[in-house]
C-alpha cells in the first residue's frame, strides 16, 4: 500500500512517515524538507545544495508577465493575494517557468535514445529548441553559466550537462539559457524531467511575493494595465 504524503492525528502530524513536530520541525531546512515531500526522502548532500541554487538563480528576474500579471491583480483586487500569486503562477508554460520542463524532457529522450545534438538539431531545425536565446542576455546567461560552473566544481556534471553544452554548440549564436541548465542539472542528480517545472513554480512563487508586497508599498499594478492599453493602441 502506498505511504502518505501525511497524516494527521489527533495529538500528531507526520509527514512522509516522520514525525513533523519531533523529527522535522527545527532539524530540516525548508529545501530538505520540499525534497523530502516531493520524493519521499531526504536529499543527499548535492541534492540539497543544487535544489538551493536552482531557487536562488530562478526565483526572480525583474517585470516579468508573471510578476506583471500578479501585480495587476492585486492591483484590482487588493485582498485577494492568493489569486494575485495564483495569477502569477498560471503564466508557467512553455515559454516562461515551463520551459524547464520541455529541456529535461528533450535531453532525457536524447540522450536515452544515443541521438547526437547534429542529429537533433538537423531534425528539429524548423522548430525553435527550447533553453537556448534569451531576449535580454544576448551573449550568455550569466545563471545558466553559474550553474553549470557549479556543476563542475562539485562533481555532479553528467551526460545531461554535457549533452546540453555539445547542443549549445551546435545552435550557437544563441545562448543556452538558465531554463537549459537547470534541467541538466537535475537530470544527472537523478532527479525526474517533471521536477524541472517544479522547482521554478516553487522559485517565482517566492519571487510573486516579493513583488505583491512591493506592489502594496509602491503600487503600479495600474500604471502597467494604463501601459499595456496604451501599447494596443499603439499597435
Amino acid at each position: 500500500m502506498r505511504e502518505p504524503i501525511s497524516r494527521v492525528e489527533p495529538d500528531r502530524v507526520e509527514v512522509r512517515g516522520r514525525d513533523l513536530t519531533r523529527e522535522l520541525m527545527g532539524t530540516l531546512t525548508f529545501t530538505e524538507y520540499f525534497h523530502l515531500l516531493l520524493t519521499g526522502h531526504e536529499p543527499t548532500e548535492d541534492e540539497r545544495y543544487f535544489l538551493d541554487v536552482l531557487l536562488v538563480a530562478i526565483a526572480e528576474h525583474g517585470m516579468m508577465p508573471s510578476n506583471v500579471a500578479a501585480r495587476m491583480t492585486l492591483a484590482a483586487d487588493p485582498g485577494s493575494l492568493h489569486g494575485a500569486v495564483a495569477a502569477g503562477i498560471l503564466g508557467a508554460g512553455p515559454v516562461l517557468l515551463g520551459t524547464s520542463e520541455a529541456c529535461a524532457v528533450l535531453l532525457d529522450s536524447a540522450v536515452r535514445a544515443g541521438e547526437e545534438p547534429a542529429q537533433l538539431h538537423a531534425r528539429l531545425q524548423d522548430e525553435k529548441i527550447p533553453g537556448f536565446g534569451h531576449p535580454v542576455h544576448r551573449a550568455a546567461d550569466p545563471r545558466a553559466e553559474r550553474i553549470l560552473e557549479l556543476a563542475d566544481e562539485r562533481g555532479v556534471s553528467g551526460p545531461h550537462v554535457d549533452y546540453a553544452r555539445r547542443l549549445r554548440d551546435e545552435v550557437a549564436p544563441l545562448p543556452l539559457n538558465v531554463a537549459m541548465a537547470i534541467a541538466a542539472v537535475l537530470l544527472d542528480l537523478g532527479f525526474a524531467p517533471a521536477v524541472a517545472k517544479a522547482v521554478p513554480i516553487l522559485a517565482r512563487t517566492a519571487g510573486l511575493l516579493a513583488h505583491l508586497a512591493d506592489e502594496r508599498e509602491h503600487p503600479i499594478g495600474f500604471r502597467l494595465a494604463r501601459a499595456a492599453e496604451d501599447a494596443a493602441e499603439g499597435g
